[in-house]
């Protein structure tokens, strides 16, 4: 895709979505952190069902730290890998407290030295917690890059840095939610819907499919 093919793809589902915003729910940056921690291979609508009842018995780092992996497990789950996420969330929530005075740090290299957070979960953080113009590439925006021609990739990262070096800078940091919630319900990984896509045009998908199935 062109640059200004992916100009025009972005502005098409901007128009269609302009309030664009992270699903999950959270009250502030920790809750926002361990809410994308728990995000890992599990939908939004899960996590935000486990969290209702584990932040409002842990709503900080030393709460956290004192419910412990049996208490934040209690809560997790119903979503995969829970074992291991509620050993990060406690391990995070420590680390928070020994390095930070319980308060989330804003900069890339302190949030993915906390356990469980990779360069995924440290962009979402720093883009809605912070206000950072990063790119998080979850399996939808991968997707996106790869099929639409926005920018192909075989890595995570190399799906990030053309999406990053191709997105207008004043559109990049809202562009990270435009395309998640764009592969979410327009994108679809199996039958992706082309018929209602505002995108279509620019698009380079070569199995565009323009009228839904019968």
């Amino acid at each position: 895709m062109t640059r200004p093919e992916v100009v025009r793809f972005i502005e098409a589902i901007a128009l269609a979505n302009p309030a664009a915003e992270t699903e999950l729910v959270f009250a502030d940056s920790f809750s926002l952190l361990v809410a994308v921690v728990l995000s890992a291979q599990a939908t939004d609508a899960s996590v935000n069902k486990a969290t209702v009842g584990l932040f409002r018995e842990a709503p900080d780092a030393a709460a956290m730290l004192t419910l412990g992996e049996e208490g934040v497990a209690r809560h997790i789950r119903t979503i995969g890998l829970w074992r291991a996420k509620a050993r990060n969330v406690v391990g995070l929530s420590r680390a928070l407290i020994e390095r930070h005075g319980g308060v989330v740090p804003a900069d890339r290299a302190s949030l993915e030295a906390l356990p469980g957070v990779g360069r995924k979960t440290a962009n979402v953080v720093m883009n809605v917690a912070f206000g950072e113009s990063t790119m998080a590439v979850d399996t939808h925006i991968f997707r996106l890059g790869n099929r639409t021609g926005l920018a192909p990739g075989k890595t995570p990262r190399a799906v990030e840095d053309g999406l990053v070096a191709r997105i207008p800078a004043d559109r990049l940091r809202p562009a990270h939610h435009w395309l998640i919630l764009h592969g979410r319900y327009l994108c679809k990984a199996r039958v992706p819907e082309c018929w209602r896509c505002p995108a279509v045009e620019p698009c380079q998908y070569r199995s565009k499919r323009l009228t839904p199935p019968a």
